[in-house]
Parts: structure tokens; C-alpha cells; sequence
């Protein structure tokens, strides 16, 4: 069974709730972390990201990692691993 997407962020990050909104569209399968919330989350995402709490962090099934992609980027990387409208 593949992982589902998650994605890293907090509630008041535009670009947190852009990409929240991407994904809900598009009806991908994802976990919400909130680093403000999630102690464990906070800590991977300054891991990933050389100390900083860069977000959204958005970790794909495939294991890849995107760090506050762009909308396109964003809708390229979907299209790679599920049927995206």
C-alpha cells in the first residue's frame, strides 16, 4: 500500500493554505501536520530544511520532497503518481 502525501505546515501560512487547497481539489489523499502543533513534525521539517521551518514541506508517496512548490510545480509533481484533474 503507498504512503499518502503529507504535508507539512501551519494554519496561517497563505502558501501552506494554497497548497492545502490544490490537494483538496484534486481529491489527493494526504496527512495534515501541524509543525506548531506536532512537536515530531516541527523537528522533521527543520531537518529537511537546514534548521528552518520552511513551509508547506510536502513529502510525495514516491519519497520525494518539495519545499513551498508553486502552484505548477505543485500540479506537475501530483500528475506523477495519480490521476490529477
Amino acid at each position: 500500500m503507498t504512503q499518502p502525501t503529507k504535508l507539512y505546515g501551519t494554519s496561517w501560512c497563505p502558501h501552506t493554505r494554497r497548497s492545502r487547497g490544490i490537494l483538496d481539489r484534486n481529491r489527493i489523499d494526504y496527512s495534515w501536520l501541524d509543525i506548531e502543533a506536532d512537536r515530531e513534525a516541527c523537528a522533521f521539517v527543520e531537518r529537511v530544511n537546514r534548521g528552518n521551518r520552511s513551509v508547506p514541506t510536502i513529502v510525495f508517496p514516491d519519497g520525494s520532497i518539495m519545499v513551498e512548490p508553486d502552484d505548477d510545480e505543485l500540479v506537475a509533481k501530483c500528475r506523477t503518481f495519480t490521476k490529477f484533474d
